[in-house]
């Protein structure tokens, strides 16, 4: 490996974005031939310590990439550390044969980590999920930067270019104007008069009580503990056919256990209804 390249893999700092920037901005860039050797190498022998160097080389490029995603709120040093991931699963996918630099492989998928880092992190709520409302949310959150709210004629001609409905458009602007709100409103949202009600103040709870779940949790309990003993109490030959009967996931059929126990599926009927009759009183007492 390159002496100097070898120094900087070692004093790469962590505590200072800054200094990051500046070590990897030292780090040499491959040219063409010596790139294409490391990535043969890499790929015919699996030689670890060239796809290490192909990594660092373009480390730089990952720091470029991540300043164009400055505007979501999100830490530059985070972005940066996704998009190494996927720099790293480029030079795991690279074919040096195809006759293409690395770094023109690799922006697909040092955006794709970024993106995805993004979309968990940008907002409590995911906005997008579909692989489409993903390409939507990054083209028109640039497209509105430019145009601040969109007109009619804006939102066609965005939903045209994307391949998409407009309604898929002013869904997409609609969760882009909003913004996460404390359910309690927050510590300061009680001495500002004029601020929103928090979602506590309004939003009505539909279930049960703490009370009534206790009770109910209880009861359950109890009637599990009861239908257990009363199981007990039959026979083996009752125990079986009502668990294979109520019990199981695969039911089984009255004629399949009378075929088992030599008897007519009448016969499994009416043992059914007395091992029944016993539980219920059971449960009941």
């Amino acid at each position: 490996m390159n002496t100097k390249l070898a120094n900087l893999q070692l004093a790469l700092p962590s505590g200072s974005l800054e200094a990051y920037v500046q070590a990897v901005n030292q780090i040499p860039v491959l040219g063409a031939e010596e790139e294409h050797e490391l990535a043969e190498r890499y790929q015919r022998d699996n030689d670890l310590d060239a796809a290490r160097q192909l990594v660092l080389s373009h480390l730089r490029f990952v720091v470029r990439v991540a300043r164009g995603y400055r505007g979501y709120g999100l830490q530059e040093a985070d972005l940066i550390q996704e998009g190494n991931i996927g720099l790293m699963k480029a030079v795991k996918r690279f074919d040096p044969s195809v006759g293409v630099r690395l770094v023109s492989f690799a922006v697909h998928w040092i955006r794709a980590e970024m993106h995805e880092f993004i979309l968990r992190n940008w907002r409590i709520v995911k906005v997008a999920t579909t692989k489409a409302q993903r390409k939507l949310f990054f083209n028109l959150r640039s497209a509105k930067k430019r145009l601040g709210w969109m007109n009619h004629d804006e939102v066609e001609a965005v939903a045209r270019d994307l391949g998409v409905t407009s309604k898929d458009v002013l869904e997409m602007e609609s969760r882009l104007s909003a913004h996460d709100a404390a359910f309690d409103g927050g510590a300061d949202n009680d001495d500002d008069e004029h601020a929103s009600p928090a979602p506590m103040n309004y939003l009505e709870y539909q279930g049960d009580g703490p009370e009534a779940e206790l009770e109910n949790t209880e009861f359950e309990s109890q009637q599990l503990s009861r239908l257990t003993t009363s199981l007990s109490q039959l026979d083996e030959r009752a125990r079986d056919i009502i668990k294979r009967r109520w019990l199981a996931d695969d039911k089984a059929t009255l004629h399949t256990l009378a075929a088992e126990y030599n008897v007519s599926a009448e016969r499994i009927r009416q043992l059914e209804q007395q091992a029944m009759k016993k539980l219920r009183t059971g449960l009941a007492a």
